[in-house]
């Protein structure tokens, strides 16, 4: 989940603006495109477009809040084959390093954690300002499987696909 988004270095971190930003993910279901969104998550960034390597950036996002547009999909993927959020209510990532691409391209690296598993993640994204806020959108691809993401018969990728491509777009105030 996850992600890099950014405030003044000048300033303490700041909040990403959740009524103004969306993590969504799509993966693939028997082939037929698949498409969800996280509701609930909090970040926290300090960053400087000109020493993004003193970025500090964590963000956790509610598993629980998932919503695949179906209650059925919805109770479903919370059970403990999929997400289990009784025993793994959050996922976190942490910014380890960022790097500038050029152009307003970053590329945060740094740990995720879903379910218990964490795995390293490389998350390219761009930044723009706009309406007093850092616009910070990019997107990653993770292997459920390496997450333990569908466990069981569940983890046939011929029904679901192990790719689950992750779109965020994060709004920072820059006061």
């Amino acid at each position: 989940m996850l992600f890099a988004a950014f405030a003044s270095a000048a300033a303490a971190q700041q909040k990403v603006d959740a009524a103004k930003s969306r993590i969504r993910f799509e993966t693939k279901q028997m082939n037929v495109p698949v498409e969800g969104a996280f509701r609930k998550f909090d970040g926290s960034v300090a960053f400087d477009p000109a020493k993004p390597d003193a970025t500090k950036a964590e963000f956790e996002v509610d598993l629980g809040s998932i919503d695949l547009g179906s209650d059925e999909g919805n109770t479903e993927v919370k059970r403990k084959a999929w997400l289990n959020i009784d025993a793994f209510p959050k996922a976190k990532f942490v910014a380890a390093s960022v790097k500038s691409l050029g152009g307003n391209k970053f590329e945060a690296r740094g740990p995720l954690t879903i379910k218990g598993v964490t795995q390293d993640i490389v998350a390219p994204f761009s930044m723009t300002e706009a309406g007093g806020a850092r616009i910070v959108e990019g997107e990653f691809t993770l292997k459920r499987l390496q997450y333990k993401i569908g466990e069981g018969p569940w983890a046939d990728t011929e029904t679901v696909a192990d790719e689950v491509v992750v779109r965020f777009h994060f709004a920072i105030p820059t006061k």
